[in-house]
């Protein structure tokens, strides 16, 4: 297993680490056997997985902060997106997202300078920069518009 800024919350909390990589390290990490498991549960799509340039995570107060071009990746809502910092708060299970947030999720898209996702209840709640506005587009399903013919 390698190690490049991009760590599994559920692997972390496993293993209850308070590190920081940043993401030119990279090295092979010995795997204990009874940890192999928890590898394995990540596979089904529920890994919320972070990429960026460092990651700090603290066990004490369960708070996972990446920070330097921050991509998110959550398969199991469908869910991308990419901010300057990322921190994740697992005992309220709050991720906020700063800096430049752009998020997709379906086609759908917000763009906002903080986007908080409420994970259990599947919400986003976002604030635009000062005297600015947050921009979102959503698809919606209109079976009478007209079809566009423009080639």
């Amino acid at each position: 297993m390698k190690f490049a800024g991009k760590v599994n919350f559920d692997l972390r909390r496993r293993l209850g680490l308070a590190l920081v990589l940043p993401a030119a390290l990279v090295g092979a990490i010995a795997i204990p056997p009874q940890i192999l498991d928890a590898q394995a549960q990540t596979g089904d799509g529920r890994a919320l997985t972070l990429q960026s340039d460092v990651q700090e995570a603290n066990s004490q107060t369960g708070v996972i902060t990446a920070r330097g071009n921050v991509q998110m990746n959550y398969p199991a809502r469908q869910i991308q997106a990419t901010a300057a910092q990322a921190q994740y708060f697992s005992r309220e299970r709050r991720l906020v997202l700063s800096g430049n947030v752009y998020v997709l999720q379906e086609g759908n898209s917000i763009r906002g300078e903080t986007i908080t996702y409420l994970v259990d209840e599947g919400r986003f709640v976002a604030l635009p920069k000062s005297n600015r506005q947050v921009e979102s587009t959503y698809i919606i399903s209109d079976p009478e518009a007209p079809v566009s013919t423009s080639r």
